[in-house]
């Protein structure tokens, strides 16, 4: 998100659409959770950014445009219901956040004339901050940095969602699967994996290279 200081609106726009991703992701995965039956009924489904944020997460989306939230593991979702239902409760948070991203960057075009502003954007420009008008620059930015944390989290490794999906895709996770929870869950691999790729290379860097190539189409569609 550094990357647009020089458009401030678009900047906080972008710190914005983070801290609603965390928030969102984490009464998604709640909601789940109690409907699927493996969370209590009087869970609370309140979002707490003291639980939810992680401050690495936060680190990284700072330097490489988006970040995530507080690790769920495979040990805090039960799968005696059910794989399905155990992989609900990690893709819910994701799903939620490209919904909303989508559902606002479809309001902006409806709400703008020139349908090919989108012919012209890519996730990595709105990261980057978009210029624009007050009201465009806080509608692309909101949506898509929603639609960015959303499509981070389901990269397949820990610390987020994509792992807990994938783990529980899986019948019988083997023992490369018990490898990745050791090294990039136990002994935060995965974490500093992420914080190097949202650093390298230069401008522009491997975590904002993905995101790019992930949601472009969600972007195209509404052009």
């Amino acid at each position: 998100m550094l990357f647009a200081l020089g458009t401030p609106v678009a900047f906080v726009a972008l710190v914005v659409s983070f801290l609603c991703g965390v928030a969102l992701r984490a009464v998604a995965i709640r909601f789940t959770a109690r409907t699927a039956g493996l969370a209590a009924r009087n869970d609370s489904l309140t979002p707490s950014l003291r639980h939810d944020l992680d401050p690495f997460g936060a680190v990284g989306a700072a330097l490489g445009g988006m970040g995530w939230g507080k690790m769920l593991t495979v040990d805090d979702v039960p799968r005696w219901r059910g794989r399905g239902r155990a992989a609900a409760v990690f893709a819910a948070g994701p799903v939620a956040c490209i919904l909303a991203g989508e559902l606002v960057l479809a309001a902006f075009a409806l709400a703008t004339p020139d349908a090919g502003v989108f012919s012209e954007l890519s996730v990595a420009t709105v990261l980057h901050g978009v210029s624009g008008s007050y009201p465009e620059e806080i509608m692309l930015s909101l949506g898509g940095g929603l639609l960015a944390f959303g499509l981070l989290a389901l990269i397949p490794i820990p610390p987020l969602d994509g792992f807990g999906i994938l783990y529980y895709a899986l019948r019988r996770p083997g023992p490369g699967m018990q490898w990745m929870r050791l090294w990039f869950e136990e002994k935060n691999i995965g974490v500093l994996l992420l914080l190097i790729f949202s650093l390298f290379p230069g401008g522009a860097p491997l975590v904002l290279l993905t995101l790019n190539l992930l949601g472009n189409l969600f972007l195209q569609v509404w052009g």
